[in-house]
C-alpha cells in the first residue's frame, strides 16, 4: 500500500509538470501519514482511502501551484488539517503561508504538522476569519472550504491587500455563484483544473477588487 501511495503521488505531480525533489515527496507523504494517524481520532477529514487521500488532497492541492507563483504572502482560510496550504508549502518554501481554521482540533494538527514536517514557512492560527486581524493584508487569498462566492468575499474582503486576489477553489463552474458577485470584484480568470486521477470537475477562480461599490 505505501509503494502504491507513492508511485501514485510521483505518477500525478509529472502529469501536473511540478518540479518536485525527493525531500519533499517525502514531505508529502509524511504528511499524508499524520493525517492518516490523527483522522482516526480526531476525524479530520471524511476521505480515508489512502489513495483517494493522495488524490483528493495532495494532487488536488498541488494542481493548483502554478496559480500562485510570484507572491509572498499566502492564507488558506477554512484550511482544515492544511489543505491546500500545508502541501503548497513544501513545494513553495519561498512563500509564507498563515493558515486559518476556528476548529481546534484542526489547529493542533496543523501545529504538529508544521513542527513534525519543518516548515518555519507556514504559521496555523485558530480564529475565525471574520474577526481575524492580520499585521499586514496577503497577496492571496485561497480557499476550498467556503458554501458560496460571496460567503469568501464578504468574510475575507479585510484579508486581502489592494494589488491581492482571492483564489476560490471549486468543483463544476458555479454560475449562480458567480452571477451574485458585486460590483466591488471582478473575475480576472476561471480555469478548470485537471487533477490526474480525479474524474470530477475541478475550476480556480480568480477575483480582484475594483474598488467599486457593494
Amino acid at each position: 500500500m505505501e509503494f502504491n501511495r507513492q508511485q501514485e503521488l510521483e505518477s500525478g505531480i509529472e502529469s501536473l509538470g511540478l518540479a518536485c525533489s525527493s525531500v519533499q515527496t517525502n514531505l508529502l507523504l509524511k504528511y499524508l501519514e499524520m493525517l492518516e494517524r490523527w483522522n482516526k481520532a480526531f476525524n479530520l477529514t471524511a476521505i480515508r482511502d489512502p489513495l483517494q487521500m493522495v488524490r483528493l488532497h495532495l494532487l488536488d492541492s498541488l494542481a493548483i501551484h502554478p496559480y500562485i507563483q510570484g507572491v509572498k504572502n499566502i492564507i488558506d482560510v477554512g484550511t482544515g488539517p492544511g489543505l491546500p496550504g500545508i502541501p503548497l508549502a513544501i513545494l513553495n518554501p519561498h512563500i509564507n503561508f498563515t493558515l486559518l481554521d476556528s476548529n481546534g482540533k484542526k489547529t493542533r494538527f496543523l501545529f504538529q504538522a508544521i513542527n513534525d514536517l519543518a516548515l518555519p514557512n507556514a504559521l496555523e492560527i485558530n480564529q475565525r476569519v471574520e474577526v481575524y486581524q492580520p499585521d499586514q493584508q496577503f497577496d492571496i487569498v485561497v480557499s476550498r472550504a467556503f458554501s458560496s462566492l460571496f460567503d469568501m468575499l464578504s468574510q475575507c474582503d479585510h484579508l486581502v491587500s489592494k494589488k491581492g486576489c482571492f483564489l476560490a477553489m471549486k468543483g463544476k463552474k458555479p454560475d449562480s455563484e458567480l452571477s451574485m458577485i458585486t460590483k466591488a470584484y471582478k473575475v480576472v480568470d476561471l480555469s478548470e483544473v485537471k487533477v490526474p486521477q480525479v474524474d470530477s470537475e475541478r475550476h480556480l477562480i480568480k477575483i480582484i477588487k475594483t474598488g467599486g461599490s457593494t
